[in-house]
């Protein structure tokens, strides 16, 4: 395993991330614990959640995710040996069963940071990130921005950053990151944090896969010159690049299969026809299709880490074992002309 400092930071982070959604909703606390016990003893020091987890997000399971880490951090005493990063929920997507009058003001993320230290039972978020924007613009695979007046509703940036400050000074957060944000967006927090002295946003974490490799279009550039390097999640197109969801396929127990609302990888045709071309490629390469998938994400320089997930100690092994497979530059080659005919078939 590979190991990365995330500039600006003291983080050392593996390139490989766990990443823990389907805790408390498609695996058992037990179940998580053994992911854990075998991505630990493989090199993973690196474990990614959230306030609103498990997904699909309901006011039933919100906040189990978190409490199933919490209770195998407990257990196991070995926190001081992971870096643990979660993130506060913004207005939107039916969220305000979370808290109150939803916002990413000072009031809400105090009592985010708080409520999650509760839950995972340690004293310091080490890395805290903003889950989506809270204004209008396009993320988790919106396209055509609308141009409106903005909503008074919608917190500053600055008051974010003010708030995030405050938990950096009280040692509840050690540093804080983004996540589904555009470049206009990353930019603002850096130029604001520059010009007020505030805490510099030291990562983000967007969706980045052979499918959607829109984070290339304009923050890439941004990862590489002002190093916020990316945190690549859906890696797997929430497991389509496997190809177990082709010619019409649905597995019993996987996430497509009990969640048909997350089309956004099997949705259309250009998306079906484009993952056949890229696991066809895989088993033209003797490669496992999730492998080259991962691999693909893995060896890319704007990347920090990137965020597996499993339902199955099998299906994290393989993924895990991505590490060790290559990119050769005649296989690249090819990927890049698949993109070519398949541009942005999910973004």
């Amino acid at each position: 395993m590979e190991y990365r400092r995330i500039p600006h930071s003291s983080l050392d982070v593996s390139e490989l991330c766990l990443g823990t959604m389907t805790w408390g909703e498609q695996n058992t606390q037990q179940e998580a614990f053994s992911q854990l016990d075998y991505a630990i003893g493989e090199g993973i020091n690196f474990i990614d959640t959230a306030e609103m987890y498990p997904v699909p997000p309901k006011a039933e399971t919100q906040g189990e995710t978190e409490r199933i880490l919490g209770n195998y951090l407990k257990k196991s005493g070995n926190r001081n040996n992971l870096v643990i990063a979660t993130k506060v929920s913004a207005p939107g997507g039916k969220s305000d069963y979370i808290r109150p009058n939803m916002a990413l003001d000072w009031r809400n993320i105090h009592e985010a940071v708080d409520a999650s230290l509760e839950r995972l039972q340690i004293d310091t978020i080490d890395l805290y990130q903003i889950h989506w924007p809270d204004r209008n613009t396009n993320f988790f695979g919106e396209l055509s921005y609308q141009q409106i007046d903005d909503n008074e509703k919608q917190t500053p940036i600055i008051d974010t950053l003010e708030a995030l400050a405050d938990l950096v000074k009280s040692g509840k957060i050690r540093y804080i990151g983004v996540s589904n944000e555009t470049p206009w967006g990353l930019m603002k927090y850096l130029q604001l944090a520059e010009k007020h002295d505030l805490p510099r946003v030291i990562s983000v974490q967007n969706p980045y896969n052979l499918l959607n490799r829109s984070f290339e279009v304009g923050m890439a550039e941004i990862s590489h010159r002002e190093e916020v390097p990316l945190l690549a999640y859906s890696p797997m197109a929430f497991g389509a690049l496997s190809g177990k969801y082709l010619d019409d396929q649905w597995p019993e127990g996987a996430r497509l299969t009990l969640f048909k609302r997350f089309a956004r990888y099997t949705g259309s045709q250009m998306a079906l026809e484009a993952t056949k071309a890229y696991v066809e490629l895989a088993r033209e390469f003797h490669m496992s299709p999730a492998q080259m998938a991962l691999a693909f994400v893995n060896s890319r320089k704007f990347v920090a880490s990137n965020i597996i997930g499993a339902t199955s100690i099998e299906q994290l092994k393989e993924n895990i074992d991505s590490i060790n497979t290559c990119i050769s530059p005649e296989l690249l080659i090819r990927l890049d002309e698949l993109a070519q005919i398949y541009r942005l078939p999910c973004p």
